[in-house]
C-alpha cells in the first residue's frame, strides 16, 4: 500500500565534533525528532565540506580526528516540523538549515501497519 502527501524536509549540516549537552549533535538532534513524534530522520557522514564557518571538516581514517562533516534529513508535515524547530534554535550554535517542500510517497505493508502522520 501506499499513501502520498505534501511535507516538509528540513537538512541540516553540523560537524561531527558539534556537541549539545555533551552529546553528539546529531545524536541529540535524533533524540528529539524522535521524542517529538517526527516522522522520519536519517544521518549521513560526509567526506569533506564547509559551511557557515568555512572551516573546511574532513572524515579521517585517524581516530583523534573526527570532525567530518554531518547532514541529517528529517521529513515530517509542516506542523510537525514547526514543533521542531525552536529546539533547533537553542540547540545549534553553528550550522546550516535547509528547508524545502516535499512530495512524499510513503510505502506500508498493510493497513494494520500503517503509521500514524
Amino acid at each position: 500500500m501506499k499513501e502520498e502527501f505534501r511535507a516538509r524536509m528540513l537538512r541540516i549540516h553540523v560537524g561531527e565534533s558539534d556537541k549539545w549537552k555533551g552529546k553528539p549533535m546529531h545524536e541529540a538532534i535524533v533524540a528529539k525528532c524522535q521524542e517529538l513524534g517526527i516522522a522520519g530522520a536519517i544521518v549521513y557522514r560526509g567526506i569533506e565540506g564547509y559551511g557557515t564557518s568555512t572551516r573546511i571538516r574532513h572524515a579521517s581514517h585517524w581516530k583523534f580526528s573526527q570532525d567530518a562533516p554531518i547532514m541529517l534529513s528529517i521529513i515530517d508535515k509542516q506542523e510537525q516540523i514547526d514543533k521542531l524547530l525552536p529546539h533547533l534554535d537553542e540547540m545549534v550554535d553553528e550550522g546550516l538549515i535547509a528547508t524545502s517542500d516535499v512530495d512524499v510517497i510513503r510505502f506500508f505493508r498493510s493497513e494494520e501497519a500503517r503509521p500514524k502522520a
